[in-house]
């Protein structure tokens, strides 16, 4: 009788190849692997000889976080939209299902009594850590997260003193739509964003400063309002209801804020990108994608930010030491269609 030929991988073989060739969960392969959990004996070999045709190798610190632990993280967010937390739970899940972990989200709201019982309740349940996530990087989760005796790891939130925290470069962004938009020969931009009580806020404005600056172009003052289209809609009539020179590209804080921007512009009678290029920020798809033109846009890359802190979570729940501290993760952009190709001249 032939014997099953064997798939042939580009990548190492994780924990999910084994369980996808056997037929089982990620934490059903898992538990197999490390002589834990309920299963027939049948099982327990099928999914052992799989993963021995296959090569696959787990991962030593895995391992260690396994025999001793629970198999859970838990995600405590105050994110109640699910606009920053969503991508960010995906990285994270991506970084510690291979490893059959279990990713499980607690909205904590605006609540500290609620943000409690949620970190009470991941503590009964002994998890193995708790990664603590929010909708900006400059206020604390409602709920003090120091001295619990699991690792907690910060992301797209404000830390506590000597923790470890995961943001994106909001300058190093900014700057990415700056120059982007002064390669393509852009000279009057402006820049349309959030209100001033955000620290993003204050980032990515001094950044467009110093790009304007660094290529002899008009620094104009940045307006600032709230994080919505109607604000874009009302900015545009600011800028070009003035006697001042009208731009010919708008950088805004957000996409909804660019698409406010587009949509008053097209009003005006004024092309985009022919007239005006226009850059948003989050690359919120769902509005940048809808947008017409589409919306080129920063992606403050949230997924891999995420999977980042799910490795450094692990790293820590094996044994690895972490230096505390704030680490940025670069953003990118993704170019679409609102800025146009290189102005002539």
């Amino acid at each position: 009788m032939a014997s099953e030929p064997v798939p042939v991988f580009s990548k190492p073989v994780t924990l999910r190849d084994v369980a996808a060739q056997a037929g089982v969960s990620v934490a059903t392969a898992s538990k197999a692997l490390n002589d834990q959990g309920r299963m027939t004996a049948e099982t327990r070999e099928r999914i052992r000889e799989t993963a021995r045709r296959l090569g696959f190798r787990p991962n030593s610190l895995a391992q260690s976080l396994l025999r001793r632990r629970s198999f859970t993280v838990g995600l405590l967010t105050n994110d109640t939209y699910g606009r920053f937390s969503l991508p960010l739970m995906s990285g994270i899940s991506d970084a510690l299902v291979d490893n059959g972990v279990s990713v499980f989200l607690c909205n904590v709201e605006e609540d500290p009594r609620l943000g409690q019982m949620h970190v009470d309740a991941m503590l009964d349940k002994r998890v193995d850590g708790i990664i603590a996530t929010g909708k900006r990087i400059d206020r604390h989760l409602p709920v003090d997260l120091s001295n619990l005796r699991v690792p907690v790891i910060y992301a797209f939130t404000q830390p506590d003193p000597d923790a470890i925290a995961f943001v994106s470069d909001d300058a190093g962004g900014a700057r990415l739509a700056v120059e982007h938009l002064c390669r393509l020969g852009r000279r009057r931009i402006a820049h349309v964003t959030g209100p001033a009580s955000f620290a993003v806020v204050h980032a990515r404005a001094q950044a467009y400063r110093d790009v304007l600056a660094e290529n002899g172009l008009p620094v104009t003052e940045p307006l600032l309002g709230s994080w919505s289209e109607a604000w874009g809609h009302e900015a545009v009539a600011q800028l070009f209801d003035s006697r001042n020179e009208r731009p010919d590209a708008v950088f805004c804080g957000n996409d909804q804020i660019a698409r406010g921007v587009i949509d008053a512009l097209r009003e005006r009678g004024l092309n985009v990108p022919n007239d005006v290029g226009v850059i948003g920020f989050d690359n919120w798809e769902i509005v940048a994608e809808a947008t017409r033109p589409p919306l080129t846009s920063v992606d403050m890359n949230l997924v891999a930010l995420g999977r980042e802190a799910g490795l450094t979570l692990l790293s820590l729940v094996g044994g690895q030491p972490a230096a505390p501290g704030i680490r940025k993760l670069p953003c990118r952009l993704v170019v679409r269609q609102s800025c146009g190709h290189p102005l002539d001249g």
